[in-house]
């Protein structure tokens, strides 16, 4: 028999793979500027090394540790032509809210949540982890 702590787990990396599924599914464009105070995506520089770190621990577990994707999960970020046409700021804007697989948008037919389901991310890290991702997938409009 499976402990509760176990299945927390379980439940919890089911979640972070749903949560960065949708943030390398194509189609539509997230949502415009950010709402709130605080420095604006845009503002933010990202370090690619501690999004790696971040990305390894939050965003792999749909998305694969290599960033190509895992079948029926995350797409394949290292080709994405959704990603490479969002620039930094739409892409943390994107990635705050995640996809519902209800989303016409949504070609996996799998939940992305808010942040990878890791509420704890804050923008600083979603730069750092979109920095990492920019280091093989550029913005090109």
């Amino acid at each position: 028999m499976m402990s509760h702590s176990v299945r927390w787990e379980i439940l919890g990396l089911g979640f972070l793979l749903l949560a960065l599924i949708v943030s390398g599914c194509g189609g539509g464009a997230p949502a415009g500027a950010p709402a709130g105070g605080g420095a604006t995506p845009a503002a933010l520089k990202g370090d690619p090394g501690k999004g790696k770190e971040l990305f390894l621990s939050t965003c792999a577990s749909c998305h694969g540790p290599d960033a190509k994707g895992l079948p029926g999960l995350g797409k394949d970020l290292t080709t994405s032509v959704f990603v490479k046409q969002q620039t930094d700021a739409q892409l943390l804007e994107f990635i705050k809210k995640g996809r519902p697989a209800a989303d016409p948008a949504n070609t996996t037919g799998v939940d992305m949540p808010p942040k990878g389901g890791n509420p704890a991310l804050t923008d600083q890290d979603l730069a750092d982890i979109i920095a990492f991702i920019r280091a093989f997938n550029p913005h090109q409009p």
